[in-house]
């Protein structure tokens, strides 16, 4: 697999895509890294997707994507006593040749943090992440809790004392997410630069030096090859130190080049109120802390009509409902995949997966998998052969889309679109 991480310079308006991959020495190409998602050498894994009756009869060649929540590895000084080993549990379970992740944080030896004070620990009874941003206003946040049949509800914000900032070393990059099998990792969120440009550049240059494509901070896509299919992923957040999510013309045009380069195109979004009370998607714009976290829906719907294949996102620290929009796969929040001791784990909070989609060339889907996985007290994750995300996800999904549902079976695959 060939990953290329690309930033865009101009966002011009290409209605076609050119005949060959983009060349390392043209405009906005950084770095051109040859690599291989671990376990899988030759890019030989076992499936996580079923046979569908939607396979396209032209049998056009497909690749298959995992994906997961946001990740962090610790905070340090508090990092894993081995933190090599950290992901064993679920490594078989993220095997494919394109696995993706938000990296909640910054892989940096800097101090330099954007906090004044210590970064406090979570509370284990806490109902809401302590992954928040900073607060900049008093204003109400916007969700709606699990048992509610479809009415907003407007409940006040934590107390905005908090202030979190998280970093890794380094050699994480090549020493723990590497060796896990993660290719592309996404920086649009709100803590990729909690300690500044400084550790916005070190965590570039970790990725890059490890083989790990980057994609989120303004103007940035990676592109990524694999089984010959070009695949962009573009990551944004409601920050203009992202790209920016609230900036419509913008995030099209991004989305528009990066259509015009590959032949699948990936959208991330970091969106959406946090804690077990914002579990469902509103529908309207979402506030945390005084923070604008953008409307999901509206922006995962835009992003499509501009040309996404499929819309995965986190960033409310708990799963929400999957939809199908005009045959697209929408999976609004992932979760917390992992986070030594930096998210909070109690109830719902706890419940995680990986998502596995397996596209062909044109973008269609051809078939998922949903795998069950469960936070410890460590936030460390383990799989969950019980199925207790899944059904929770149906859950929300159900109440939240009604027939566009993406429901995902009893057996874990995803019950496929229908055709129009």
């Amino acid at each position: 697999m060939t990953v290329v991480l690309v930033s865009a310079c101009s966002l011009g308006n290409h209605a076609t895509r050119p005949p060959e991959p983009p060349n390392p020495a043209g405009r906005g190409v950084t770095s051109v890294v040859p690599t291989t998602a671990a376990g899988s050498p030759t890019g030989n894994v076992a499936s996580a997707t079923a046979p569908t009756a939607n396979s396209p009869a032209d049998d056009l060649p497909t690749v298959e994507i995992a994906a997961v929540g946001d990740l962090t590895l610790g905070n340090t000084p508090r990092l894993p006593p081995n933190a090599a080993g950290y992901l064993a549990s679920v490594r078989s379970a993220l095997a494919a040749p394109i696995v993706f992740a938000n990296l909640e944080g910054a892989l940096t030896n800097s101090a330099a943090t954007k906090c004044p004070t210590p970064t406090p620990s979570p509370s284990p009874s806490s109902s809401t992440s302590p992954m928040s941003a900073p607060p900049r206003a008093s204003k109400p946040t916007i969700t709606r809790s699990p048992s509610a049949s479809g009415t907003p509800q407007t409940t006040a914000s934590p107390s905005p004392r908090a202030c979190f900032a998280f970093r890794m070393p380094p050699d994480f990059a090549a020493s723990v997410l590497k060796s896990s099998g993660f290719t592309v990792l996404n920086s649009a969120n709100n803590h990729s630069h909690d300690f500044g440009p400084s550790g916005v550049a070190d965590t570039s240059a970790a990725l890059k030096a490890a083989g790990i494509a980057q994609t989120g901070l303004p103007g940035q896509f990676a592109l990524v090859s694999a089984n010959g299919i070009r695949v962009a992923f573009i990551g944004f957040a409601p920050y203009d130190t992202t790209n920016d999510m609230r900036k419509g013309a913008a995030a099209q045009s991004l989305i528009t080049l990066a259509r015009a380069q590959a032949d699948i195109v990936v959208v991330y979004m970091h969106a959406g109120a946090e804690g077990t009370r914002a579990a469902h998607v509103t529908g309207t714009e979402e506030y945390y802390l005084g923070e604008d976290r953008g409307n999901a829906r509206a922006f995962a719907h835009a992003a499509i009509d501009a040309g996404a294949d499929l819309v995965i996102g986190s960033g409310p620290h708990v799963l929400r409902g999957m939809e199908y929009y005009r045959g697209k796969l929408i999976a609004y929040s992932l979760g917390d995949f992992a986070g030594y001791y930096t998210f909070a784990t109690n109830g719902t909070l706890a419940l995680s997966g990986i998502l596995h989609v397996r596209l062909d060339r044109a973008g269609r889907l051809v078939g998922g998998r949903f795998i069950s996985t469960h936070l410890d007290a460590a936030g460390r994750p383990t799989l969950d052969p019980t199925g207790r995300a899944a059904a929770f996800i149906n859950g929300l999904s159900r109440q939240d889309f009604g027939v566009a549902a993406a429901v995902i079976n009893p057996d874990g695959t995803l019950a496929m679109p229908q055709r129009r």
